[in-house]
């Protein structure tokens, strides 16, 4: 797996250190994708990024802070009309296999209690959970009753209950709340009592 950089790009946009940057892709857009990326989950929530595309282009990426990306995401290169597909590279995880609907909504609610991105696969009978490697949480897991392995796969965690990532001022949720954690469809009531 490629390694890629974080990185804020000079404002003439230049490069990097000295290193020259063929295209800097800013904007999101529907068309078809000239080229591809590889990225992990942690490279795909950073918003500043220096990659090599598939066609072994240098290219840096660089949005709005808390725009994260996911898998089939198209990006735009500023002044052309390169665009770059982005793709989840197979990543270690730890995959928990609980084999009851029970086990498998235990297992997600201390996942989840823990606030750790996981993806949720289906199974016939309860459901298999995918995380960053962490052996803490496998042994919790295993502890539950779930069947750990470990496997390399590309990471798509759910969003989450808020969307994440993808809002926008202006996009329709002017209402949001966000007490540093992340928004709130609306003020939590507890804000709303007074002292008698």
């Amino acid at each position: 797996m490629v390694q890629h950089q974080p990185f804020c790009p000079p404002p003439d946009k230049g490069g990097l250190g000295g290193v020259s940057l063929s295209l800097i892709f800013t904007k999101r857009t529907i068309h078809p994708a000239t080229d591809s990326v590889a990225l992990a989950y942690d490279e795909r929530k950073r918003s500043r990024l220096k990659v090599k595309l598939a066609s072994g282009v240098a290219a840096g990426i660089f949005l709005e802070r808390g725009d994260y990306l996911q898998d089939g995401d198209k990006l735009q290169a500023e002044e052309d009309s390169a665009i770059v597909e982005i793709r989840a590279a197979p990543e270690k995880l730890i995959e928990a296999v609980a084999d009851s609907p029970l086990l498998f909504a235990r297992a997600a609610y201390h996942l989840g209690n823990r606030h750790v991105p996981v993806q949720i696969l289906p199974t016939e009978n309860g459901g298999k959970l995918r995380f960053q490697t962490d052996h803490v949480l496998a042994e919790m897991l295993r502890g539950l009753g779930c069947a750990i392995s470990e496997c390399e796969a590309p990471f798509q965690p759910e969003s989450g209950a808020y969307g994440g990532g993808h809002q926008h001022a202006g996009d329709g949720e002017t209402d949001l709340h966000n007490p540093g954690h992340g928004p709130h469809r609306s003020v939590p009531k507890i804000h709303q009592f007074k002292p008698r």
